[in-house]
């Protein structure tokens, strides 16, 4: 679960609406159908004469990402099982390593596994993967498009509600009482295109881009990880290769690891 996500939203709300609380603003004019319609059914319109179907569909499996994220391996993990792997390796050559596919949950990595230990030439095999890379990079781009756009579509179509709400309150102006509730009324669409495109959609397509972006760094590392071991590396060149994706506190963090398991191993 994605937390950050949920206290996003409950903060974004509530700074909404205790907002308009503070400043006098009555929430009850919130409840405005004609405003909801303008900004939810208008920017869902918007979206499917800018997008294809295909792309579409994808809406509900993109949401849940964002509250979901995919389970992805940890670099840590990631790094501790190339060192097996190299070491398997080095110890009884690749072919050994045909044991270790069908432990493999990450289709990328079982791919890339099944190739080198085919025998296909390192170049080739480094190809494939970087082209499987830019098309999932391109798909990524796509979903996180999706929510970008409704974003700049949501405050427009907001300033849109507005006209027609002071249209529909300047046709009739003998209740001047009457007159400022419309006009109130009127700008609610103009907050639920803003909020919506600000505290919803644009940040939304910012975390799809960020999920997208741990996901093709992780599988960057699987290409070096096994072409490293396509190459016969030994394990500690292995080890500071795939160091580089790791933050400084995750280095210390893998040592510390590694350095306790050698006292367990040595007591």
């Amino acid at each position: 679960m994605e937390k950050s996500t949920f206290i996003g939203i409950v903060l974004g709300f509530a700074a909404v609406l205790v907002g308009m609380v503070l400043k006098g603003a009555p929430l009850h004019n919130l409840a405005n159908p004609a405003a909801f319609m303008i900004i939810i059914v208008g920017t869902a319109a918007a979206l499917f004469i800018g997008f294809p179907m295909s792309e579409i569909a994808k809406f509900p499996t993109l949401l849940k990402l964002v509250f979901f994220s995919p389970k992805l391996p940890s670099r840590q993990n990631l790094i501790g099982m190339f060192d097996d792997w190299a070491s398997v390796t080095r110890r009884e050559g690749l072919l050994a390593l045909e044991t270790k596919v069908e432990d493999i949950e990450d289709p990328f990595l079982k791919n890339g596994m099944r190739m080198i230990i085919d025998g296909n030439d390192q170049d080739f095999v480094r190809e494939v993967l970087l082209e499987d890379i830019a098309a999932t990079e391109d798909r990524h781009k796509a979903g996180a498009l999706i929510f970008t756009q409704a974003g700049t579509y949501a405050p427009t179509l907001g300033v849109l509600g507005a006209v027609v709400g002071l249209i529909a309150a300047l046709s009739d102006m003998s209740d001047m009482e009457k007159l400022a509730h419309a006009i109130a009324g009127a700008f609610i669409a103009t907050l639920l295109g803003i909020f919506t495109g600000y505290v919803l959609w644009h940040p939304i397509a910012n975390k799809l881009k960020r999920i997208s972006k741990r996901e093709i760094q992780l599988k960057l590392m699987m290409v070096e990880g096994l072409l490293s071991i396509q190459s016969g590396v030994s394990t500690i060149a292995i080890n500071q290769k795939l160091s580089v994706y790791l933050t400084p506190k995750e280095r210390i963090q893998m040592q510390e690891s590694k350095e306790g398991k050698l006292i367990e191993q040595e007591t």
